[in-house]
C-alpha cells in the first residue's frame, strides 16, 4: 500500500453505503443559510450557528440554529426568514411551532432553521447531535458586538 492510498474504517464504509456518494451543497443554499443566520442576528437572536450537514445528511445541506429571547421575538424571526426564503426561491416545505414557542422550526429542504428558547436548546443540544458537521463562518466583517459592560466594540478579525 502506498502513502497516497487511504485506509477506510468500517464506520466510513457503512456511512458511504448508507449515504451514497458525497454530494456538494448548492451555492444558493449556502447563501440562503447565511442570509437566515444574519436575519436571526438582526432580529436579536443569540448564539447563532450554521452547521454544514451536507456530508452526513441525505435530507438537507445546512442547519441554522439560534436562541430567542421571547415568544414574540422567536415567531417574528421565523416569519422574517420564511418571507426572505419566498423572495429567494426557497419556499417553506414545513413549519413547526410548539404551543409555548420554545422550539420553532422552518424546513426549506436544503436549509432547516431552528429557533430555540435557550433552556430547550441546551436540552436538545443539536450542535452535539450534529457534532461531526463543520460550522460555517457567516458573520459580517463589519459587525459590531457588545462586551459584558454593554459597550460597543468593533469585532476583531
Amino acid at each position: 500500500m502506498t502513502k497516497q492510498e487511504s485506509v477506510s474504517t468500517p464506520t466510513e464504509n457503512r456511512r458511504s453505503k448508507m449515504l451514497g456518494p458525497k454530494r456538494e451543497p448548492s451555492a444558493a443554499a449556502l447563501k440562503f443559510a447565511i442570509d437566515a443566520a444574519r436575519l436571526f442576528v438582526d432580529d436579536k437572536c443569540e448564539e447563532v450557528v450554521i452547521l454544514d450537514v451536507s456530508a452526513i445528511s441525505h435530507v438537507s445541506d445546512y442547519i441554522v440554529i439560534g436562541s430567542g429571547t421571547s415568544e414574540r421575538q422567536m415567531r417574528s424571526v421565523l416569519k422574517d426568514v420564511e418571507d426572505h426564503g419566498a423572495t429567494c426561491g426557497f419556499q417553506v416545505f414545513r413549519s413547526s411551532t410548539d404551543d409555548r414557542a420554545t422550539w420553532l422550526l422552518a424546513d426549506f429542504v436544503d436549509v432547516v432553521c431552528h429557533v430555540f428558547e435557550p433552556n430547550v436548546r441546551a436540552h436538545y443540544d443539536l450542535e452535539m447531535l450534529w457534532g461531526d458537521a463543520p460550522r460555517v463562518d457567516w458573520e459580517r466583517k463589519t459587525e459590531r458586538t457588545r462586551d459584558r459592560a454593554g459597550l460597543r466594540r468593533k469585532k476583531s478579525d
